[in-house]
């Protein structure tokens, strides 16, 4: 015969709750990707910006593109002699 044990609930003990107003607010927000994508989502930031999303990212969409922040590929372009 099985014998089936009752859980405890360890909200019992002092000091487990959550602690009140330290806590950042939970509300809907819109990430826009450089390529036009707008994603609606809850975050604790409010309307953010991003470079690559899951439609353009060479991961996902098995196209490899160049991402040139501040210069960086023509800078090695040019250090290499490519």
């Amino acid at each position: 015969m099985l014998q089936y044990y009752e859980l405890t609930d360890p909200k019992g003990k002092e000091g487990d709750d959550m602690k009140e107003k330290i806590h950042p607010k939970y509300e809907q927000t819109t990430i826009t990707c450089a390529c036009g994508e707008v994603i609606h989502t809850a975050s604790t930031r409010k309307d953010q910006k991003v470079e690559i999303c899951s439609k353009c990212h060479p991961f996902y969409t098995g196209v490899q593109r160049f991402v040139d922040t501040g210069g960086r590929v023509d800078r090695f372009k040019k250090k290499y002699g490519m």
